[in-house]
This record gives structure tokens, sequence and C-alpha cells, in this order.
């Protein structure tokens, strides 16, 4: 409930920076009022980069990931097996498993999971991109690199009938990775095992 003794300008910055993940009313009234008070050396230049991103970034048209290029530097990366495919559900779970250096080959972002209480079918996510990048050969492994929720299970599971018919080799995370856990909040060891110790799905 905005705040009759604050003005306009600011209860608009404390109500969009109670938007992000994390953040409820009181730290968003924290946050916007450190920025405040380190304008110069840290509000501004916030500013300009909020700016450029949202002019630049843009996702990957091959793989989904985020990026500056077109494809990403990752899909651009010759040094990168191009015959492992890593499938995730979003960015962040990629960025997670680069921070582990646990996959060396290429990605597939999905952008979400089948949720059909929440209305998100297949028509939803980027899984026709998926299944035409399998289909046009040179990917010898699909590896799912899914949470282990019931959402998670379920889209693997549909994944795995999407390209039963393309022979190519599908693979699950196996141990590290607890039931319920999210890969974004794994630490890098337990990503590299889970990735090392991967199991056909």
């Amino acid at each position: 409930m905005p705040s009759p003794n604050i003005g306009p300008e600011l209860q608009r910055l404390i109500d969009l920076l109670a938007k992000l993940p994390g953040l409820g009313p009181r730290s968003a009234k924290r946050a916007a009022l450190h920025l405040l008070k380190k304008r110069e050396p840290l509000m501004r230049p916030l500013a300009f980069a909020l700016i450029d991103a949202a002019d630049k970034v843009k996702a990957c048209g091959t793989c989904g990931n985020w990026d500056s290029i077109d494809p990403c530097a990752i899909c651009a990366d010759a040094s990168r097996d191009p015959g492992v495919l890593c499938v995730v559900q979003d960015v962040g779970d990629l960025w997670a498993l680069e921070r582990a250096g646990a996959h060396k080959g290429r990605y597939h972002v999905l952008g979400g999971l089948l949720s059909p209480l929440d209305g998100i079918g297949p028509n939803d996510l980027n899984i026709g991109s998926l299944v035409a990048r399998v289909s046009v050969g040179g990917v010898k492994e699909v590896v799912l690199a899914l949470p282990s929720t019931v959402d998670g299970q379920t889209t693997a599971h549909y994944l795995c009938d999407q390209l039963s018919s393309s022979r190519v080799s599908v693979t699950r995370l196996s141990q590290g990775v607890p039931v319920g856990g999210e890969l974004d909040y794994l630490d890098e060891g337990t990503l590299a095992a889970a990735m090392k110790t991967r199991r056909p799905a």
C-alpha cells in the first residue's frame, strides 16, 4: 500500500523493486533508500545498465540463452561438443551448469515446464524447436537437466516421448539432485557430480 509520505517518483521505484524475486515491500524500500544514497556510484550506472540490457540483450534464436549476439556465445563456441544437447528449464539453470563447468556441449532452454494446473502446455515452451534441432541430425545425446519436481518429471516424460523416434540417447541427471530441488540453488560440486553420473531417461 502506497505511503502518503512518499512522493510518486520514489513510490514508483519501490513498487517496481518489489516485483523482483526475493524483494517484498520492506526490502524494496531498503533497496530504494540504498540506491538514493549511492546515486552516482550505483543508481545512475544501474539505470544505464538496465536501459542497455533492455535494448541489446535478447534470446538466442538457436538455444534460448540470453545474450547480446545471436547466435549466443555458447552456440557460437566451436570448441563445444554439438553432439551433446543439455535441456534446461530456464537460463538460470544454464548459468548454474556453466558455473559448475559440468557441461561442455550445447544447450536448449525450454522457457519453463509443463504445468496443466497453470495452463502451460507444449505450445507455450520451446519444445517444437528442440525436436527440430534434434531431427536435423548431429545430436547424439540429449541430457534432460530438469528439476526433480512434479512438473519437471512431467516435462521429462513428455520430452522422452517426443524424442523417442529420433534414435538419440536421452539421459537425465542422476545422483546429487534431490527430489523437489531446483538446479539454480545447487552448488557447483553437486551439479558436476549429477552431470557426470547421468542415467538413461
